[in-house]
């Protein structure tokens, strides 16, 4: 080899190898040029996944693949169950349905996001149909439903909020990135939980790259126009709980540094049980960083704060006893059993009761689920990821269990998977409107028992 070549090739491995130091300088010190690239390959990345999923919904973690074949009602101890109907949504399309205790649907409201959408909307290009569902709904008195759509396959994944008449006409819509979770006040006001990106770096926590969510909470009235908004990252920074941000630095590569998934709105006899706080407080979870805070919408401060024996879990819910019930996702920790449901004491941390399920059966979802203290004492479980709600006895005694009867793909393969089941008391809606649920009970009862 000539001399020149090899003065070449020694000049061109100098130069990759300049470059390629000079890459990680810029990688771990972050200057100019890395936002740059940084932002290219996440761009890049989030549009390859995009891209997968969406030519096929059931490759979203709106499904998962089924752990029975078993459908429907598969567990009923009418004795030791809280009677109702139950209320929950599904990852299989844009709607809510009320089953009785047999697990016909009694009621239904559906409504395509496509349908809520307007130009006016936070979400300018949003997703198919297909690929967006109900994540949280409640229901009204009045036969009223709000209810909270989300994306699988975009992000911010927050689409909107809407309420819909028992006929599914939409009453109100509020089409800011709303998500997660809400709860309702006492005077039918809405609390919830938006976030959108921003630029703008926190104060003293340079460690967290830009852009990020930014998580919000908003009251809106009770025809859906907006009343307050307020930064709950900026009060979590801004409190002696922003040390807590450190805890979730690994994750922060997902650019949603709090991942706020829940809201509890406190009355004055929740309080009362807590003894913390002061009426019209919020109980909000930051999963990302697996803290439980009290949040004061009108002073714009983080009452209390709390880190617990839990990991990313979902749907806190201060009972009567003062103690908290929540759905802990990924805190079990045994061989094959991710999830338990956990109830607390707030003051002590100690754990005071839990249920993982059985051996057999036990509970498995990583992300959703919620958890609904009965008035009987027994604890309704929505296990999300499993297609399943199913009511437990403090005893641990299953006494009434569900599990989505849809199923989709070549070999029935795919459930889809359930959020938000909550059990409706008959009394608590309005004459006509249980009138209406009545008969259509009697219909399908009837056209059950025919040979």
């Amino acid at each position: 080899m000539k001399p020149s070549y090899i003065a070449n090739a020694l000049y061109v491995v100098a130069v990759l190898f300049l470059v390629f130091a000079g890459g990680i300088l810029v990688s771990l010190t972050r200057v100019w040029p890395y936002p740059i690239f940084h932002d290219a390959y996440r761009a890049a990345t989030a549009e390859l996944a995009q891209s997968q999923t969406a030519v096929n919904p059931l490759k979203t973690d709106l499904w998962r693949h089924a752990r029975t074949e078993k459908r429907g009602v598969i567990v009923h101890k009418a004795s030791k169950m809280q009677p109702g109907y139950t209320l929950f949504t599904s990852g299989d399309a844009n709607v809510a349905r009320l089953i009785d205790a047999d697990g016909h649907v009694i009621h239904k409201w559906k409504v395509p996001f496509s349908k809520v959408w307007t130009d006016q909307a936070a979400v300018q290009n949003p997703q198919k149909d297909d690929l967006i569902y109900m994540r949280r709904a409640k229901l009204l008195p009045n036969g009223h439903l709000i209810a909270v759509y989300i994306s699988s396959n975009d992000t911010p994944w927050g689409y909107g909020m809407v309420e819909l008449d028992a006929d599914s006409n939409i009453v109100w819509r509020y089409l800011a990135h709303t998500h997660h979770d809400f709860d309702l006040t006492n005077d039918g006001r809405v609390v919830g939980l938006t976030h959108n990106f921003t630029d703008q770096a926190i104060p003293g926590y340079g460690f967290v790259p830009t852009p990020y969510l930014e998580d919000f909470l908003v009251t809106l009235s009770p025809d859906g126009k907006q009343l307050s908004k307020v930064s709950l990252t900026k009060m979590l920074t801004e409190s002696p709980y922003g040390i807590s941000l450190k805890r979730g630095e690994p994750w922060f590569a997902n650019f949603d540094p709090l991942h706020a998934n829940s809201v509890d709105w406190l009355g004055p006899k929740d309080i009362k049980a807590l003894g913390i706080g002061e009426p019209g407080d919020v109980l909000v979870m930051l999963r990302q960083i697996n803290l439980l805070i009290l949040v004061d919408p009108k002073a714009k401060r983080i009452v209390w704060g709390i880190h617990g024996n839990w990991l990313a879990p979902h749907d806190p819910n201060v009972l009567p006893n003062g103690h908290i019930l929540m759905f802990d996702n990924l805190g079990n920790m045994e061989p094959n059993n991710l999830s338990r449901v956990i109830e607390f004491d707030p003051h002590t941390s100690k754990i005071t009761w839990s249920y993982d399920g059985p051996e057999s059966y036990p509970l498995n979802s990583p992300i959703r689920s919620t958890v609904e203290r009965l008035a009987n004492g027994n604890t309704l479980i929505t296990e999300s990821d499993g297609g399943r709600l199913l009511e437990v006895t403090p005893a641990g005694e299953v006494v009434w269990e569900y599990v989505s009867p849809i199923r989709a793909g070549a070999h029935d393969e795919y459930i889809p998977v359930l959020s938000g089941g909550y059990r409706i008391d008959p009394a608590s809606l309005d004459p006509e409107f249980r009138a209406r649920l009545a008969k259509k009970e009697r219909q399908v009862s009837q056209k059950a028992s025919k040979p």
